[in-house]
């Protein structure tokens, strides 16, 4: 949109007048569209399905924003538009009252709010950042970057080519890199770890990580025989040595590898327990259903092939079917499902643990205490505990805790200065043990409107986009929220008063920094 030909004229014409942003920068591109009118916006969002809005409390408040977006513009040309409202013009205040847009509080001056197929998404609260933004645009659904995580600034990012040869060429230091997909989930896992070693690690050996399942990375995946996700490489002084194919190591494993780098063992082949025959049935996501209706008593017992609890528990498990085998009015049968292979029923039944032990009365699911020896198996089976009624769960009692979901989170969160938010999952046996000192923390502040203890169950269907676009990559984590905006995560005391003492600072202004970080967006 132009200015009026009279007052553009006037610009040009006075010295003494200071050219506007919007005309004056040569930083911003004409591939933003600047938009006061709401029938514009409504007809741009009716005609292109990925567009990202920026709304600025004035034109000089839009400035930073508009200069980094003119460059993200450039490079998301064809497959996402920017526009931009200035919500202090007369004429696009209407426009921003309608579309919601909320800048009153006195430190807000900028919101970036996402559209696509013609409907609003989300709002972008990842980081502000050109590679962020371009990541977002791209694959708006997608995972945050791994850079965005703040545990991962340790971690060396990779992004092209050129960067992996460089840093081969200059690096010295024993050099350890993750190749990965962004979908990974086994990659997903083990990040964390990653990170934490690569900080432990700062000064002596560097960990570096790149995604490289875009096709433009066959060279370098055929190089270093990448062939699954994540393939983790040793290298020093620019030169591969050999993988390292512990996938399920902690941060301590990678850092007491690197103390001695030694090439992978061959592995000799263990037969799969289904294999080894025995009285014990073993099940799979296609059949189990059908076994549990058929059988009036079933335990079962989810295992991983490289778990030694569950090695150590199969000949108890074995002896105890046996003899259920033998008996002439058996009191049930003993079943295995190998949840590694069969994914279905561990996401179903939420296994995170091995051994993990499931009894089945009629095809209905009951908990089990700790079984570990054929006596107790027995025990179990010949007179199974009545099941105690199943406790409320967290969101059905009553607390000070907001439960929120993907279609109410923003907008509760808007409404509440401080918000600090626990994403869990009711599976997990960390969030259990929190989830009564944040309960507490949160009957500490019921009085104050201003502030909120919130929680997003992200096992829900509905939270699972949310949790992801949250950058929520283990439970429990915590996200602390100014007026509805992620500002940091919070790590550090989950007890009672740790939460409180770490509120009560947001409240008194301790936390300055927090009000920092915010002028400099």
């Amino acid at each position: 949109h132009t200015p009026e030909a009279g007052t553009h004229g006037r610009w040009l014409l006075d010295p003494q007048v200071v050219l506007p942003l919007w005309l004056s920068s040569a930083k911003v591109s004409s591939l933003i569209e600047r938009i006061s009118d709401p029938k514009d916006l409504k007809k741009l969002l009716r005609t292109r399905n990925n567009v990202l809005v920026l709304y600025s409390k004035s034109e000089a408040a839009a400035g930073n924003h508009l200069r980094l977006l003119s460059t993200v513009a450039q490079a998301v040309k064809g497959q996402g538009t920017i526009c931009w409202v200035d919500c202090g013009d007369a004429e696009s205040r209407k426009l921003c009252k309608k579309m919601k847009v909320d800048l009153s509080p006195k430190d807000k001056k900028v919101e970036l709010f996402h559209y696509q197929d013609g409907a609003f998404h989300t709002e972008y609260n990842r980081a502000v950042t050109f590679k962020s933004i371009v990541a977002f645009l791209k694959d708006p659904k997608g995972p945050p970057l791994w850079e965005e995580d703040p545990g991962a600034k340790d971690v060396v990012h990779l992004d092209s080519e050129k960067d992996f040869r460089r840093l081969l060429k200059k690096e010295e230091k024993p050099l350890l890199i993750m190749f990965y997909a962004p979908w990974c989930s086994m990659c997903k896992r083990m990040m964390p770890h990653f990170q934490k070693a690569a900080t432990q690690l700062r000064g002596h050996a560097v960990l570096a990580g790149m995604n490289v399942y875009s096709s433009e990375f066959e060279n370098i995946k055929e190089e270093y025989s990448v062939r699954g996700f994540p393939t983790i490489c040793y290298f020093e002084k620019g030169r591969f040595l050999f993988q390292y194919d512990n996938y399920g190591s902690t941060a301590e494993d990678i850092l007491e590898w690197l103390k001695n780098p030694q090439p992978p063992q061959p592995q000799v082949p263990e037969t799969p327990w289904a294999d080894e025959g025995g009285s014990v049935y073993h099940l799979t996501d296609e059949d189990f259903d059908q076994f549990v209706k058929e059988h009036s008593s079933v335990l079962v017992m989810f295992h991983a092939p490289w778990c030694g609890h569950c090695k150590k528990m199969k000949p108890e498990f074995e002896k105890a079917a046996e003899a259920l085998h033998g008996e002439a009015d058996s009191s049930g049968v003993l079943a295995a499902v190998d949840a590694t292979v069969n994914k279905a029923l561990a996401e179903r039944f939420h296994i995170s643990e091995f051994p993990t032990l499931k009894y089945f009365k009629n095809g209905e699911k009951y908990a089990v205490p700790v079984l570990r020896t054929k006596k107790k198996f027995l025990e179990w089976m010949q007179n199974p505990e009545a099941p105690p009624p199943p406790e409320p769960t967290w969101e059905e009692q009553q607390t000070s805790v907001l439960h929120l979901v993907g279609d109410n989170f923003r907008e509760t969160l808007k409404k509440k200065k401080h918000t600090l938010v626990m994403f869990y999952a009711p599976w997990c046996p960390h969030c259990k043990k929190v989830i009564p000192h944040f309960t507490a923390a949160a009957d500490a502040f019921k009085d104050d409107r201003k502030i909120a203890c919130a929680a997003v169950d992200c096992v829900k269907d509905k939270n699972q986009d949310l949790c992801q676009q949250e950058a929520v990559k283990g439970y429990p984590t915590f996200h602390y929220y100014y007026y509805g905006k992620f500002t940091e995560k919070h790590d550090s005391d989950r007890t009672e008063l740790g939460f409180t003492n770490y509120i009560r600072a947001l409240r008194e202004g301790d936390h300055e920094r927090l009000g920092k970080k915010k002028e400099e967006l």
